[in-house]
């Protein structure tokens, strides 16, 4: 679908990542519909503030969709329940690429009076991908699994973990320009698309290809500080799109109150 163009400023709707501090510094949030690139190095809690993002969309009643290709379905909701997430709140639903599996579970999403988590990770898509399907581009599996679920359970937020290893299972050819047409694809869904990228330790770019950050309409970047024998997490937003965004660097907590950005500009207490 082609791109809007809005009439005037309120009309631009925002989803906010649920980082007190940090949502304030960029006008209530990521503008609905963009293509967020969350980058950051190992251990940046990268994956933790994603699907608190989806949490809390799918808690406003929202569909949403979390595809891990790094650890499974499991692991992931065993760390999310560990650091607080209540999974009564919402419902969990765990898919793979079976079109008559993902059918059934539709209409078990569609009943529900909550808003779904739909999970779907490596091991559930190798389970049911068959014969010559196996060798498809694993882009183009996992593209046909975020369009059905667009178009049958009108899922509204959707988060890759992570792009890395996407790349690591999809054999591109032509690198720059079949990530081109994947960002392309990510627009044409009408989604709000969080992508994980794993930066190098030096911070010298923001994705494998060094492209993935100028294709985004937005970029938020997580990295780990020494400071005084202590390690800290600081977040900034490096790029967003229609958005009168703060560029500051904030420390990043979480704790009892969630995630919070604190001392921007300033030096954290210690």
């Amino acid at each position: 679908m082609a791109e809007k163009l809005i009439s005037s400023k309120g009309q631009l709707q925002r989803f906010p990542l649920n980082i007190k501090g940090l949502d304030e510094a960029m006008e209530g949030g990521v503008p609905r519909l963009s293509t967020i690139l969350i980058a950051g190095t190992a251990g940046t809690m990268k994956s933790s503030v994603c699907f608190n993002a989806i949490y809390k969309e799918a808690e406003r009643g929202g569909n949403v969709l979390y595809l891990t290709l790094e650890q499974s379905y499991v692991s992931l909701l065993n760390h999310m329940i560990n650091m607080g997430f209540d999974f009564n709140k919402v419902d969990v639903t765990i898919v793979g690429s079976d079109p008559a599996i993902i059918k059934k579970k539709v209409e078990h999403i569609k009943e529900s009076k909550k808003g779904h988590i739909i999970l779907s990770d490596l091991g559930s898509l190798r389970a049911t991908i068959k014969g010559k399907e196996s060798a498809a581009n694993w882009w183009n599996i996992i593209f046909r699994i975020v369009k059905t679920l667009k178009d049958d359970c009108n899922i509204s937020a959707l988060v890759i973990d992570s792009l890395n290893a996407l790349y690591v299972l999809t054999n591109f050819k032509d690198p720059r320009n079949q990530i081109f047409q994947m960002f392309n694809s990510f627009k044409e869904l009408d989604l709000t698309t969080f992508l994980i990228s794993e930066m190098p330790k030096d911070g010298s770019k923001y994705g494998f290809y060094e492209v993935e950050d100028f294709l985004s309409d937005g970029v938020v970047v997580i990295q780990l500080v020494d400071r005084n024998r202590k390690v800290t997490r600081e977040i900034n937003i490096a790029k967003l799109r229609a958005t009168n965004a703060s560029t500051d660097v904030f420390t990043l907590e979480f704790g009892k109150k969630g995630f919070e950005a604190l001392y921007g500009g300033k030096m954290p207490l210690v």
